[in-house]
């Protein structure tokens, strides 16, 4: 890796690192209440007491942006973890499922790619009620897809290993299998993966409280602080720059760390020399 890129991943997980710092103690570092108005100071610039001015309001906008990091980062970080629920045990195992059923789960999961993120968190929470679970739900539903190609495609790598075929003489199941043997070797992929869906995830949830879904006004997340500032920008034309910003360095650095993850994992298979397990003894 070029000194350049080393730079570029170091300065990604320092931010990564500051925006869960923001997303443990943000409401609790704030400097005002991030509810509390004050309309004969609406819309006011920086100053020293606001360093990012005031909303239409009156509420200070540093304390609305760290106070609705926790509610953005973890609503992201639960759809992450619903798609990878919903999309890595069925990818592995179906693997080893019969055709019909290995068929089967293909269409579907080729149904849900077809389904696009936002009509369809907001079509579920009209079913669900707007909340935040629903929504989030929503999300991992249709990020699921993405951990089953990838899961599924690295357990292929290894399903026909001669390693794994002798456990499979020797009657061993799959879910066996796939933790002892395959996991290890899926894992990798996962985690980037992974990342990579959570800056996606951040995206949609952003999207979503855009529009009042998921997390209702007047609770301060970082999304809903764009749609409102976007409503003045005659009188504030910079109100929604720092809700901007959070999103899409926060995003951007999760996509350098993806990135650099896989790159790192690509090279390092170039350098290891080509080695075949044929240990039966392993089972």
């Amino acid at each position: 890796m070029s000194t350049s890129s080393t730079l570029t991943v170091r300065v990604a997980v320092g931010v990564l690192a500051a925006v869960a710092v923001v997303g443990v103690v943000g409401p609790a570092i704030a400097p005002f209440d991030p509810l509390a108005q004050d309309t004969a100071n609406a819309l006011a610039g920086p100053t020293l007491a606001h360093p990012l001015g005031t909303d239409y309001l009156g509420r200070d906008v540093l304390s609305r942006l760290l106070a609705g990091a926790p509610v953005s980062l973890l609503a992201a970080l639960l759809a992450t973890v619903i798609g990878f629920a919903l999309g890595v045990i069925p990818g592995l195992l179906s693997v080893f499922a019969p055709r019909p059923v290995e068929w089967l789960q293909l269409r579907f999961v080729d149904t849900l790619l077809a389904l696009p993120f936002v009509l369809f968190a907001i079509a579920f929470a009209g079913l669900l009620g707007n909340g935040i679970w629903p929504a989030m739900t929503a999300i991992g539903i249709l990020l699921a897809p993405g951990f089953f190609r990838v899961s599924r495609a690295a357990a292929l790598q290894v399903a026909d290993s001669q390693y794994v075929e002798a456990a499979r003489l020797l009657g061993a199941t799959a879910a066996w299998i796939v933790s002892r043997h395959v996991w290890r070797r899926v894992a990798p992929n996962v985690v980037v993966t992974a990342i990579g869906s959570l800056g996606a995830a951040l995206l949609v949830v952003s999207s979503l409280t855009f529009l009042g879904i998921g997390v209702e006004p007047p609770a301060p997340t970082w999304g809903g602080m764009l749609a409102s500032d976007l409503e003045y920008l005659s009188q504030r034309p910079l109100g929604p720059v720092a809700p901007a910003l959070a999103i899409i360095v926060t995003v951007a650095a999760l996509n350098v760390l993806a990135d650099a993850i896989g790159d790192g994992r690509r090279a390092g298979r170039r350098r290891a020399p080509k080695k075949e397990v044929t240990d039966a003894a392993r089972v």
